[in-house]
């Protein structure tokens, strides 16, 4: 491939052009970006934040300028992890504030991987610095947060891209072309999606003393202030709704994603759900360790199950979703695909795409997700393509907005006991007041929640 030669602001025009790229040599796509230099930011340099971090540095020239987290000890080792992936062997500029990172640097690309309770203002002020922004899903934990990004991307005029990946995932966007818009499903009308892993945090720490290289308070920022117990990374504070949305809005979000993407949908005309904790009830978590949703499309159903306890009704698909159609079924995850003709037909399968031959530091890098290592890299190309050619990406902001207020909504849904019915042209949830008052959490202070028409 040493003398391939393309117009890169051209060749990403559909979706399938990602699964053409998956193909090519790992050359070609440093090709495409060889003519810049990107000048990024990270922050949140915990496990999600360096992953999407290295795959960018894997697929275009970058200068990692500044990084910023309020953990002390990740931000040191984030440091020495960059500067020996960076080519000029650079330890970028460290900060605990990430408003003293936005103000005192001048970035192309801002990369969000901090936990979902402060995605939604990191955002908006890195866009209002100017920068173009890569945030982790979900977007926001509470639908205004999501209309007030998409309104803040617009009027800056920046691209948002949402870590939304599967729309990137080669073997996904394969069955997208190749089975769901060939027709081999037929007539749709049906779709489960489901996460039956054992994710759910049950245990009970004792309260203890914040230790000094964690900055507790930066951490919370305009969640509820917890009491400390214990380092919140990873799994713990995905364990409060104070933080998140649960089960619904780390794992459905991804599924519900990729079902809209796959088969073009929109906003949900009307959600349900129901759930709670039925069975690890001794732990401090206070999300759902079980939950039904259901999201209704126009002649079609999308229903949403999750247990973080028992077993998996399929073994091979712990997390994913099956579409059925009247000609066949197309079970769909991060790992693999498989369709099933409902008839004598042949049946297809195809397994997630690696690169380890590729991308050999993909093997030595602590906690990678390696099946979904080449998802990123398309999704952070797709991302530097938007911007350059002034497009919207794959995962744009208001895909994401959509996707992360859905589960939201099932939240609410379970939570009132009703049927929720979204209008996002008005803001509000139709005919139902106090599910509208619930679209807006309070913050804690100093910090302000934005709103969408005072941004």
């Amino acid at each position: 491939m040493q003398n391939f030669n393309i117009n890169r602001r051209h060749f990403l025009k559909s979706a399938t052009a990602a699964f053409v790229l998956s193909a090519l040599d790992a050359s070609a796509l440093d090709i495409l970006h060889s003519q810049k230099t990107w000048r990024v930011g990270l922050i949140g340099t915990g496990w999600y934040g360096k992953s999407d971090l290295f795959r960018l540095m894997q697929i275009a020239p970058v200068d990692v300028v500044a990084i910023c987290d309020v953990d002390k000890n990740l931000l040191e080792e984030a440091g020495v992890l960059i500067s020996k992936r960076q080519k000029s062997g650079k330890v970028p500029r460290k900060y605990g504030n990430y408003q003293k990172l936005l103000a005192e640097n001048e970035l192309d690309v801002v990369l969000i991987g901090t936990p979902d309770h402060w995605h939604c203002l990191q955002t908006i002020d890195a866009l209002k610095a100017g920068a173009n922004v890569y945030v982790q899903k979900p977007i926001s934990v509470d639908v205004m947060e999501g209309e007030a990004m998409v309104a803040a991307a617009r009027k800056y005029k920046r691209t948002v891209q949402v870590g939304l990946q599967r729309r990137s995932t080669p073997h996904l966007v394969e069955a997208k072309k190749n089975i769901i818009d060939a027709g081999l499903l037929g007539k749709i009308s049906h779709v489960e999606m489901f996460c039956y892993y054992h994710m759910r945090n049950n245990s009970n720490p004792p309260l203890q003393a914040v230790p000094d290289f964690l900055d507790y308070e930066m951490w919370t920022g305009p969640a509820p202030l917890r009491p400390y117990d214990g380092l919140p990374h990873r799994g713990w504070w995905r364990a409060f709704m104070e933080y998140g949305n649960g089960i619904m809005g780390d794992m459905c979000v991804h599924m519900l994603d990729a079902v809209r993407w796959q088969l073009n949908l929109g906003w949900p005309k009307k959600i349900y759900s129901t759930g709670g904790i039925y069975t690890q009830t001794t732990g401090k978590s206070n999300i759902a360790d079980t939950q039904t949703a259901t999201f209704e499309f126009d002649n079609l159903t999308c229903v949403w199950q999750h247990r973080t306890w028992g077993n998996t009704p399929d073994p091979e698909y712990p997390w994913g979703y099956k579409i059925y159609g009247d000609k066949g079924m197309l079970a769909c995850s991060p790992y693999q695909y498989d369709f099933t003709p409902a008839g004598d037909g042949k049946k297809i399968h195809k397994d997630a795409t690696y690169e380890r031959e590729k991308y050999p530091e993909d093997t030595k890098e602590k906690d990678i997700e390696i099946h979904a290592a080449p998802a990123t890299r398309m999704q952070m190309l797709n991302f530097l393509t938007a911007i350059e050619e002034n497009k919207k990406p794959v995962a744009d902001i208001e895909e994401g907005h959509i996707s992360t207020a859905s589960c939201i909504l099932a939240n609410l849904a379970m939570k009132t006991g009703r049927t929720l019915r979204y209008d996002p042209s008005t803001r509000q949830v139709i005919g139902d007041a106090e599910a509208t008052q619930l679209l807006q959490r309070t913050y804690r202070g100093p910090w302000i929640h934005p709103h969408p028409d005072k941004i």
